[in-house]
């Protein structure tokens, strides 16, 4: 049993900057990997990235260096720092979880969304 929960959305203008956190519980140990995936109205959903437990980062082509994903495997949380953000970046942002073996683009676990607006 996993619960992933999302939070730190907004509304930003375009060039800004929003950090979301995922909080994970419900046993003990964290999923090996844990990210992020988005849902823009109308399209499907998308990876973002991914971090596994040896510390290996998987990023979608979008973000371009402008996106950082970290953990804390102490407090069960994962963190996607979003800078130089763009309209295009409007969407529902999921928390995800996946168990060992996976691809650095599946997911196990999903939390409810975040929604983040940015503005022109």
């Amino acid at each position: 049993q996993v619960q992933l929960v999302e939070s730190g959305g907004g509304l930003v203008q375009a060039g800004g900057s929003l950090r979301l956190s995922c909080a994970a519980s419900g046993r003990t140990f964290n999923p090996y990997t844990m990210g992020w995936f988005r849902q823009a109205p109308g399209k499907e959903r998308e990876f973002v990235a991914t971090m596994n437990g040896g510390g290996i980062r998987s990023y979608a082509d979008f973000v371009k260096g402008r996106f950082t994903i970290s953990r804390d495997n102490a407090k069960n949380m994962v963190y996607l720092q979003m800078n130089s953000l763009k309209p295009e970046d409007t969407a529902v942002y999921y928390c995800s979880g996946a168990e060992r073996g996976r691809s650095w683009n599946y997911a196990d676990y999903w939390g409810q969304g975040t929604q983040v607006t940015v503005s022109s």
